[in-house]
């Protein structure tokens, strides 16, 4: 049967398929230049999870708009992602959680300020958390983060080995690092879980010192602490678990090119997919109202709705 479609004139074969020859090749350089375009968008995929190595679909679609543009190339983000399924190149979201806040203590716990807050600007609200991070088949790291609620840079950080208070003070002491000489942060609200860490005198103190209300989750739920348990996620899930690392010399070297990035280089889309040291430095205040996520009215909504 193939040699009989190879023996009949290009005129019959167009024929028979109800096309003019016209047709038949303009048809057949589409699919070419479709071919070259797609490979042209991988290979760039390819280069920008260098740095990013599972960075998702959306976000891949927004960094790839300029080379996209500057070679004409059109495609939309549910082409981009039957793309990157047909390459198998598709994320896959790992569900895991190891506990790191111990709330059963004696020290004193401050109540959640932040139930109904929107933040305007950026270093009004900071949000404080602590992640695990597993380097090798024996040990475990634990790295301390403050991030910026309204531009969701992360303005303070420290990776150690144990959970003591002393490693997360190290990562509050680079956040106000920032503001040596200035008054700018008497308006700030630190917000963290009940953790031993977040609740010890020498924390509390160092936030009292530079006049930084304190506020804390008022139960497990993640949703009082959402940007924060979304920080945590975003630098594990799409950085580090993309390396091995033996020791915390490497780790600590590791994790500060991997803030970096995050901080420069990758867009969010809670914030216009603007990268969070874009924002945080702006002149042009963010619509706050649009973009911020109130995760404590979203889920008292929903729990109003279900009782209905």
């Amino acid at each position: 049967m193939k040699n009989n479609f190879q023996n009949l004139g290009l005129a019959k074969l167009c024929s028979w398929l109800g096309m003019s020859r016209q047709a038949y090749y303009q048809n057949s350089w589409k699919a070419i230049d479709t071919t070259i375009e797609e490979e042209l968008v991988l290979q760039q995929i390819k280069q920008i999870r260098q740095n990013h190595p599972r960075l998702g679909t959306r976000k891949l679609y927004e960094k790839l708009q300029p080379f996209m543009l500057e070679n004409g190339i059109k495609m939309g983000r549910d082409a981009l992602f039957n793309l990157l399924a047909a390459n198998h190149l598709l994320i896959r979201k790992r569900k895991r959680r190891i506990t790191t806040t111990n709330s059963y203590h004696w020290l004193r716990k401050y109540p959640n300020l932040i139930h109904d807050f929107v933040p305007k600007a950026p270093n009004q609200l900071w949000v404080s958390d602590i992640t695990y991070w597993k380097i090798n088949t024996q040990e475990h790291l634990y790295i301390s983060f403050i991030t910026d609620a309204y531009s969701h840079k992360i303005v303070g950080y420290h990776v150690a080995q144990t959970l003591e208070a002393i490693e997360s003070i190290q990562a509050l002491q680079m956040a106000l690092s920032a503001f040596e000489g200035a008054e700018s942060h008497l308006q700030l609200t630190h917000h963290s879980d009940r953790g031993i860490q977040y609740c010890s005198k020498e924390y509390v103190k160092l936030l009292q010192d530079n006049n930084i209300q304190i506020s804390m989750t008022e139960n497990g739920d993640p949703l009082e602490n959402a940007i924060a348990e979304r920080v945590n996620g975003i630098i594990k899930e799409e950085y580090l678990d993309a390396y091995e690392v033996n020791n915390i010399k490497d780790a600590r070297e590791l994790l500060d090119s991997v803030i970096q990035l995050y901080n420069n280089d990758r867009p969010h889309l809670s914030i216009s997919n603007h990268t969070p040291n874009q924002v945080h430095h702006s002149t042009n205040p963010l619509k706050t109202e649009k973009l911020w996520k109130n995760y404590y009215q979203k889920k008292t909504t929903f729990v109003t709705q279900c009782q209905d």
